[in-house]
């Protein structure tokens, strides 16, 4: 495993950043115990650092991954859409309560849009500023969807660290394109910003493509380190290897492609309607006030998710 320095933090983590958004009760709804063994082996096979969010619900999941590891090398990221010192100090509380620890890795304002909005949380900012004074919090920073939070962040000496989208497609990018996000990404690595990249798979839409979406992200050299969503143990098995430059045996990769998957629409879905219209195979349609699957006629192309304003689609 590769590990490199995350910018100007003075934290070192892998390549390979375990995202924890997938084995949560959000998407594959594991319980902690299953949830923390496939956690446990990514720290075991060499990955020391994971991100999560308070909204994702996986501290207890990450909490049995480290009393299985029983070691206290692991850089937790975790995030919360506070906006003041009270909400600020109500999510750092919870995480460190959450995950059974008294310091963390990295705290971030979650998707972050713009200056605006981060002019809008800076009162939490501070709260998590003081806290890393103190030695509570290694690093602060944000995770983003846009280029333009990307940028504004770029520029700021409170930001440490930026955990902008990226992937082969562009997809899921909300005021540009891909070329754009590198360009604004290669602007915060020059400014000494710790870069991790989220969804380099697009949310699962691209993994018809898994090898392609890996290798473009890892020949971004201005990202420093990957979180990649998993599932089971063959998930981990395959991508510790493919980011070691190793080659992942033919039974893993039977398994992983044989694993059960679906269209998920995520509970922040507006019901604009735009992937119905779109949809070619006549599988989605607003039904009691939300987005329906039909899992007769969806094939999972992941093509409805482009045009999605807000990334809900996920195929996970």
């Amino acid at each position: 495993m590769e590990y490199r320095a995350l910018g100007n933090t003075g934290i070192e983590v892998s390549r390979l950043c375990f995202g924890g958004l997938t084995v949560g009760p959000l998407q594959a709804n594991l319980s902690p115990d299953e949830g923390g063994e496939i956690i446990a082996q990514a720290f075991l096979r060499g990955v020391n650092f994971i991100d999560t969010a308070e909204l994702y619900e996986t501290y207890p999941h990450i909490k049995k991954a480290l009393e299985i590891y029983r070691k206290d090398d692991i850089i937790i990221a975790s995030k919360s859409y506070a906006y003041d010192e009270e909400t600020a100090k109500r999510s750092l509380d919870n995480a460190l309560n959450g995950l059974g620890v008294n310091k963390l890795g990295i705290f971030l304002l979650h998707e972050q849009e713009s200056e605006h909005t981060l002019r809008g949380h800076y009162e939490a900012l501070k709260y998590y500023l003081k806290m890393k004074e103190l030695g509570i919090i290694k690093a602060v920073g944000i995770s983003t969807h846009t280029i333009r939070a990307v940028k504004a962040a770029a520029s700021m000496k409170e930001i440490d660290v930026i955990h902008p989208i990226i992937n082969k497609t562009g997809i899921g990018i909300q005021d540009g394109t891909r070329d754009e996000m590198l360009e604004a990404i290669h602007l915060a690595h020059k400014n000494g910003k710790g870069i991790y990249g989220m969804k380099p798979i697009g949310g699962g839409n691209l993994i018809s493509s898994v090898d392609e979406c890996l290798e473009y992200a890892l020949s971004i050299s201005d990202l420093h380190s990957i979180a990649v969503g998993m599932q089971t143990k063959e998930e981990v098995i395959a991508n510790v290897m493919k980011f070691s430059g190793e080659e992942v045996p033919s039974d893993i990769k039977n398994k992983i492609s044989k694993k059960p998957r679906k269209l998920h629409i995520d509970f922040w879905c507006e019901k604009c309607g735009s992937c119905v219209e779109h949809c070619k195979h006549n599988a989605l349609k607003i039904e009691n006030n939300q987005v329906v699957v039909d899992k007769t006629k969806c094939v999972l192309c992941g093509y409805c998710s482009s045009y999605c304003p807000q990334f809900c689609i996920k195929i996970v």
